[in-house]
């Protein structure tokens, strides 16, 4: 098995070469297509690789990355963006992954460092199609453009053990690139071709989230449900957390119960749980709330970090402490470890 890593970058001066660091010990070949930049992305990715290519923008995500691939001699493919760095690479599982399925896109695990409107980091997870056979996969879509089957056919996916750390969403990047308003100038004239495609809708509303304008979320993601006819598609979890989450910024607590009907999709997903858990709170339903945070806290892995965890028991102690249950809330408040809004609050019960 061999890999080749493809790249499309532009003015990635600051985080390419910690990016390309970290894969060259995993990857056979490193293929660069830069589109564009006017800073030293191109004499950093020269230590690495010299199969490096320009590529005229033409606002076609999928465009540029399939030019990539057809730069690259492997047919293993594994795609990453500049901003993020490999954490882990399981070459034996890999290895089995590649022997048994060229018809099947690898998914890896994407650990999201984001930057709260406090400036408080935190951590989500996300598991993004990144790998695959490029004899019988393609991308398509002029922006979060998608890996398709050539020949058009439904295919598998399947998590592999291959996590990366990605920094793109924290404020300064986002500042920096302008990246937001870039894709939802490409998501827009996407939508004008398409008005009826749900996922277009969903990653517009996920940029319009990024830039706290909640509105503007709100009414994407409800065109975005309103064209879904598939109530457990893949990312109708994202949206529907995302939109909970919206309606409370937006003091628009009673319209979130609309996510009611949607547990029993979910019932396995903690973050969807805790989004409900906030909702039921946030309209004085306290019982139902502290059954919904009871119920993030048996599941093994949360998209978001402390949601089966201290971020639960935090909002259950906060119920008690509001009832009057002091003691009851002190004893949440301790189960979360160093969480600072717990300790204040057990230092000022206490």
């Amino acid at each position: 098995m061999k890999v080749s890593l493809c790249m499309i970058v532009k003015n990635e001066q600051e985080v390419l070469e910690k990016c390309l660091k970290s894969a060259v010990a995993y990857v056979d070949e490193i293929v660069i297509v830069d589109t564009g930049s006017n800073d030293n992305t191109k004499q950093i990715a020269q230590k690495f690789t010299d199969k490096i290519f320009d590529f005229t923008w033409c606002n076609d995500f999928s465009k540029a990355r399939n030019y990539s691939v057809s730069k690259a001699e492997n047919d293993w493919i594994l795609i990453l963006d500049a901003d993020e760095v490999i954490i882990n690479w399981n070459k034996p599982l890999i290895e089995k992954f590649t022997g048994r399925n060229t018809n099947t896109v690898g998914r890896i695990k994407i650990i999201n460092i984001v930057e709260d409107a406090d400036g408080r980091l935190k951590r989500t997870t996300d598991y993004v199609s990144r790998f695959f056979n490029r004899n019988n996969f393609h991308f398509e879509g002029i922006v979060h453009e998608q890996i398709v089957s050539k020949d058009g056919s439904s295919n598998d996916r399947e998590i592999i053990e291959i996590t990366v750390e990605h920094i793109g969403y924290t404020n300064t990047v986002l500042k920096s690139k302008d990246k937001i308003e870039r894709n939802i100038r490409l998501l827009q004239n996407a939508i004008s071709l398409n008005e009826k495609d749900p996922y277009l809708y969903y990653q517009l509303g996920k940029s319009y989230y990024l830039k706290k304008e909640y509105g503007k979320t709100v009414e994407a993601f409800s065109k975005a449900l309103d064209y879904s006819h598939d109530n457990c598609l893949g990312y109708l979890e994202d949206i529907l957390i995302t939109y909970g989450y919206c309606l409370l910024n937006t003091g628009k607590y009673s319209d979130a119960l609309v996510l009611e009907s949607y547990i029993p999709c979910f019932d396995e997903s903690p973050d969807f749980h805790f989004i409900m858990g906030l909702v039921y709170m946030n309209n004085g339903m306290f019982q139902k709330a502290v059954e919904r945070f009871y119920a993030c806290v048996d599941k093994d892995e949360a998209k978001v970090e402390g949601v089966n965890s201290y971020m639960a028991y935090y909002n259950i102690g906060v119920i008690f402490e509001c009832l009057g249950y002091k003691e009851d809330a002190v004893a949440f408040y301790r189960k979360c470890g160093n969480y600072e809004p717990a300790l204040l609050r057990i230092k000022k019960l206490l």
